[in-house]
């Protein structure tokens, strides 16, 4: 069984409120989870972000994976490192991105 931290969506419609839970990875995202670890509110002034970190770093040493939008919210509160992000064409001439395109 492959276990996942990731976000379990609440609220009502068009005013989002997420809990932070641990849940098998093949469960539907509003599903049945193994625990709830924290919560994120994104409406609020400021974004509201809280987790039990000896809760998030017991999971990730039994293995558990981080979903993306987890790993960025993780990684800005300083609990784990922060992703690096894929590069994009910023910065590269147009004339280059066709020239990689045409190859």
């Amino acid at each position: 069984m492959s276990v996942r931290v990731r976000l379990k969506r609440l609220g009502k419609k068009k005013s989002p409120f997420y809990r932070v839970v641990v849940a098998n990875s093949r469960a539907p995202r509003d599903g049945k989870t193994i625990e709830e670890i924290g919560i994120y509110d994104p409406q609020q002034d400021p974004v509201l972000f809280e987790v039990k970190k000896d809760r998030v770093e017991h999971w990730i040493s039994v293995g558990a994976e981080l979903s993306d939008p987890i790993q960025r919210l993780l990684g800005n509160a300083g609990i784990v490192p922060k992703k690096e992000r894929k590069s994009t064409n910023q910065g590269v001439a147009r004339k280059d991105i066709k020239e990689k395109s045409e190859n």
